[in-house]
């Protein structure tokens, strides 16, 4: 039997109605992926304004996360399923990431649904997901410390693609960063004074009710942002 794999689609509306569309379907489009075939676990996101690590919401990009049974249970919804030919249809452009997980570990929502099935290479891109549900008592000082980890992030030239996604704003809270290669994420994580004060902040004032860490290597990818194909940064497995 085929791996697991897990897919992550972007996209951008444009005009009110579409960007309205994008809104309500954060919570509305759960009901539409009821009983897709071969889907087994989904996440429908919105995304932060401004570099997209923002409490106000950028109303026009949201992202699916999707894992599945394997890949040809994924390829045939993205050739077939009406709800997302429609929601593609509505959207200014979009991208999707075909992924294996190489390694997670906590929770998210309860549950952590990545099975590992690659290897990361320091020379290979790869894709980083972070989520944490913060504490109540906490999101003051969480919000006030992570904006300088973020602007350290998108001044990296290895950084394809970065930005800060949730179910709930404020509460909910991961980031999703697509790299060149893994040894400039690891060079970020480790050299930013920003991004080491957040971890080490993050240690001392315990600010998670719970959280998710995962590592992926991209194996193929389809669509373009902002004009830009990925197509040389996958590692063809």
């Amino acid at each position: 039997m085929s791996e697991s794999i897990t897919t992550l689609t972007f996209f951008k509306m444009k005009g009110l109605k579409n960007k309205f569309y994008g809104f309500t379907q954060v919570q509305a489009a759960l009901k539409q992926m009821e009983g897709v075939p071969g889907l087994k676990f989904v996440k429908t996101l919105g995304t932060g304004g401004g570099d997209g690590f923002s409490l106000r919401p950028d109303f026009s990009t949201y992202a699916f996360l999707m894992v599945w049974e394997n890949r040809a249970h994924a390829d045939a919804f993205y050739a077939k399923n009406n709800f997302y030919l429609h929601y593609k249809q509505r959207s200014e452009e979009s991208f999707t990431l075909y992924l294996k997980n190489a390694m997670a570990h906590g929770r998210g929502s309860g549950q952590n649904p990545f099975k590992s099935a690659a290897k990361v290479h320091p020379d290979k891109p790869v894709v980083v997901l972070t989520r944490a549900r913060i504490k109540t008592e906490k999101l003051i000082t969480f919000w006030t410390n992570v904006g300088s980890a973020a602007d350290d992030l998108h001044r990296y030239n290895d950084l394809l693609f970065g930005v800060g996604v949730g179910e709930l704003p404020a509460i909910q809270q991961a980031t999703i960063s697509f790299w060149k290669t893994a040894a400039a994420m690891s060079d970020f994580a480790y050299s930013s004074k920003h991004h080491k004060k957040v971890i080490q902040l993050t240690r001392k004032n315990n600010w998670y009710k719970e959280e998710l860490f995962a590592r992926f290597v991209p194996f193929d990818v389809f669509g373009s942002w902002n004009n830009k194909p990925f197509d040389k940064y996958i590692a063809r497995l």
